[in-house]
């Protein structure tokens, strides 16, 4: 019996058997992180990573998409 395949959402990487992997929950207002953990990684809307480049990729993407532009300098 194989069991669920899961992919990277950054290179494809596929694995059955995650080691080291991350799984990202998101919305526009939160971010959950958490070490691979199957009922996490099961959940509708998980999102997988490789490792913790590929998961830095995402947040970093996911800070530059929801964060908005950068405060000028001497704002207020």
């Amino acid at each position: 019996m194989i069991g669920t395949i899961y992919k990277c959402e950054i290179c494809r990487l596929e694995s059955s058997a995650p080691v080291r992997w991350f799984v990202i929950h998101c919305s526009d207002s939160k971010l959950g992180i958490f070490k691979w953990d199957p009922a996490e990684a099961d959940k509708p809307h998980a999102l997988h990573f490789c490792g913790e480049g590929h998961a830095q990729v995402y947040i970093s993407r996911w800070f530059e998409s929801f964060c908005g532009s950068p405060v000028m300098s001497g704002s207020k």
